[in-house]
């Protein structure tokens, strides 16, 4: 097995996870949000409310900003993990 370069692997998976969270905030943003998580909620046979918030700059950038850290910080852990494991 090959082993995994970790400073890759921590960009690549904190910078998915941010653009995830982007198309969160853009969805937010958009007013698209609540129909989508109603949907999922229901598809998931569940039956509670939930309401999505008023988009607000500050709080996306946040968002953004902790889930690049937390993807790159998993992305990090994983592939020490898995380089120990594959000597």
């Amino acid at each position: 097995m090959s082993k995994l370069n970790e400073k890759q692997v921590a960009l690549t998976l904190g910078t998915f996870a941010a653009l995830m969270h982007l198309v969160w905030s853009i969805l937010v943003a958009t007013g698209v949000a609540q129909g989508l998580v109603n949907w999922s909620i229901e598809l998931h046979m569940m039956a509670f409310q939930i309401t999505v918030g008023a988009f607000s700059l500050v709080s996306a950038i946040e968002l953004i900003v902790v889930a690049f850290i937390i993807g790159s910080a998993v992305g990090f852990v994983f592939a020490t993990i898995w380089n120990k494991f594959s000597e």
